[in-house]
């Protein structure tokens, strides 16, 4: 069982890092060791767990990982790596700056969260930048993290099949383009696509939503989405990977979602003054996911 989370993950070229980083990313993408796609969110969330119940709980790990998800395409090896730490400090950070401190302090005592926040505060003082390749959401996926994919990046596993090593096979599987998509071999859906297509569309949903809504209006996420990929190298692939929500949709449902196209339908009709239209597809979207998100709260 998958946490209740979906990913927006971001591949960079093996020529995307500087040695000696690029020449270990390379020895890792070959190794017979890692964690493949199809198991890679289970050890994920079983580190995860494992430091969650550690006495004290273990907010954030002491190194970081060494771990990325990999893809192939064209003759071109990509990484995607965990930052598990990088995470964790960021995930942390909201956490405790989303609750009062009586209730945060419940969860993580003040002494050690704040030995977590300075020991984050050091570091990005050392760091170039505050840059995670993979974002998360639970419970639902915020609408403008289908802006930058077109219905015909989708991939959908719906069975079980053979397992290859970072590619999908089985039964059940439906694919609507020619993307570089490598899914696992589990139920699942996904939409891949260029960091070119990706930042394209999204400088153009801000323009219109800019125009046709204000600044502050719904959809603001959008132009955080595109500052985010802006930081990534021109050449990269972008992800979106439903994750572990797919457990909380059953086979028509998962294949019946239209939740990028609904997304893109809603742009198109906000660009040409087709307000009803925008409306209608928007309340579509809020509707499929309001009603997962609110599983969150159910016993």
């Amino acid at each position: 069982m998958l946490p209740y989370a979906a990913y927006l993950r971001v591949y960079e070229p093996l020529t995307a890092f500087a040695e000696p980083e690029r020449s270990a990313w390379a020895q890792y993408a070959d190794s017979r060791d890692r964690p493949r796609r199809a198991t890679a969110l289970q050890v994920e969330h079983a580190q995860a767990l494992r430091r969650l119940l550690a006495a004290p709980p273990v907010v954030v790990p002491g190194q970081e990982s060494r771990d990325a998800y990999v893809r192939r395409s064209g003759g071109m090896t990509y990484v995607s790596p965990w930052q598990t730490r990088l995470r964790s400090w960021v995930a942390f950070t909201r956490f405790r700056d989303s609750l009062p401190a009586a209730v945060a302090d419940a969860f993580v005592p003040a002494p050690l969260a704040d030995q977590v926040t300075g020991e984050f505060e050091r570091w990005k003082r050392q760091s170039r930048t505050v840059r995670p390749h993979i974002l998360s959401s639970t419970w639902h996926i915020p609408i403008a993290w289908f802006v930058p994919f077109v219905p015909a990046e989708r991939w959908l596993v719906l069975t079980s099949g053979p397992k290859t090593d970072d590619h999908a096979a089985g039964g059940g599987r439906v694919h609507e383009g020619d993307s570089p998509v490598t899914p696992a071999p589990v139920r699942t859906l996904v939409y891949v696509t260029s960091m070119a297509e990706a930042r394209r569309r999204v400088e153009r949903a801000v323009a219109v939503v800019r125009s046709g809504l204000g600044e502050d209006r719904a959809w603001s996420e959008v132009q955080t989405v595109g500052w985010w990929l802006a930081e990534f190298h021109a050449e990269a692939l972008v992800e979106l990977d439903y994750g572990g929500l797919v457990q909380l949709f059953d086979d028509q449902a998962l294949s019946t979602d239209q939740s990028v196209a609904e997304a893109s339908v809603a742009l198109a009709g906000l660009e040409q003054g087709k307000v009803e239209l925008t409306l209608a597809m928007y309340r579509r979207l809020l509707t499929r996911w309001r009603f997962v998100r609110a599983l969150e709260a159910a016993n």
